[in-house]
């Protein structure tokens, strides 16, 4: 490139007149496009100085257009870059979501100090490194949440996806982002079982039914570093529920129709100390199936424990109880039942049995 043609440029860049001034603007940018590496020499300066000459009086749509150029550039002017980062979100936005010019440190700092639309455009980059990722996560709103977990190219660390779920945990806004990342360790989709909608559900068991045995223990393992005694203390005859239990059993063991009469006579403790033990779930989750009467989550347990459908089915009406619809409802889940897979049904009663597992019902 002849640097008298640049030169001429910053001699017609003192025109007064906007409209010339920004046909200038293209021309200058069309120079440093078609010149070649301008390298960080003289002539890098020069594109510097007359850029940003150029830019600072003209309206957002044209800095914004100049950033859609320079968003993919390997070397852009440097100060000109600084002011576009500092611009209004229309003009860095595309800088911050494509160029390579950002090192993994300036990615860092912006998503440290800069606003929800910053982090956004940060959250939706090819590739989002996991320090990066986990400062999104710290300080990111809803929206931001949702652009960076529906970005598969963003790393997340174990600790930020658990931190994730804690929040999503007791907010429905994160459901779907949260359920439909593909890379949420299978242990921490599973804890969001209780917490979403039918749709979802779905969607995790399918997880479930997908995964390998050796992946299925991996995930378990790590699953019952995590777990904690969060669900609340046992109800005041909890003790002597599980007495009662527990010498039925030594006297020839529970039949169906006993764990049935349970909770018809409304002696709930019983049946779910009882349902624990012929289901191998802990107590906690038991009851909170119960409580809210999860019948699709009283499925899985059944046909895991290899309950017939005519069990599943009692359970379901006596839970409904005085529902206005309950015989209704009772088919509806009874097809649930009929059509959900064994082997989903026990891959996902295996990551409801860590608590059991690792002891914190006793200490609860």
């Amino acid at each position: 490139m002849s640097e008298s043609r640049l030169h001429d440029l910053i001699d017609l860049a003192r025109e007064p007149s906007s409209a010339r001034r920004r046909e200038l603007l293209r021309q200058v940018t069309d120079l440093f496009f078609t010149a070649g590496d301008p390298g960080q020499g003289s002539q890098m300066a020069l594109f510097d100085d007359v850029l940003t000459q150029l830019t600072g009086e003209m309206e957002e749509a044209v800095r914004a257009e100049l950033a859609e150029r320079f968003a993919d550039a390997p070397r852009p002017p440097e100060r000109l870059f600084g002011r576009m980062l500092d611009d209004e979100i229309a003009v860095a936005g595309p800088i911050l979501a494509r160029s390579p010019a950002l090192s993994e440190a300036d990615l860092l700092d912006l998503a440290r100090t800069r606003g929800q639309d910053h982090l956004r455009a940060i959250s939706s980059r090819l590739s989002v490194p996991m320090a990066v990722s986990e400062a999104i996560v710290e300080r990111g709103d809803d929206d931001t949440l949702n652009v960076l977990l529906r970005n598969d190219r963003a790393e997340l660390s174990r600790a930020a996806h658990e931190a994730v779920v804690d929040r999503a945990a007791a907010n429905p806004r994160l459901h779907d982002a949260v359920v439909g990342r593909r890379a949420l360790p299978i242990d921490l989709l599973n804890e969001m079982y209780f917490v979403v909608e039918a749709r979802l559900r779905d969607q995790i068991l399918e997880r479930n039914a997908e995964m390998d045995p050796a992946a299925l223990d991996a995930a378990l393992e790590a699953g019952r570093k995590r777990v904690a005694a969060r669900d609340g203390a046992l109800p005041p005859d909890y003790a002597a529920a599980e007495a009662a239990i527990r010498a039925m059993k030594r006297q020839g063991g529970i039949s169906p129709t006993v764990l049935a009469g349970f909770l018809r006579n409304g002696e709930i403790s019983k049946f779910l100390v009882a349902l624990s033990e012929l289901a191998d779930v802990d107590f906690h989750t038991a009851r909170r199936i119960l409580e809210r009467r999860e019948l699709d989550a009283l499925a899985i347990v059944c046909k895991a424990a290899n309950f017939d459908r005519a069990l599943f089915l009692t359970f379901a009406v006596l839970v409904l109880g005085r529902d206005a619809d309950a015989i209704g409802r009772a088919r509806e889940y009874g097809q649930l039942y009929a059509d959900l897979p064994h082997d989903a049904a026990c891959r996902t009663i295996r990551f409801w049995r860590m608590r059991r597992q690792t002891g914190d019902v006793a200490a609860a």
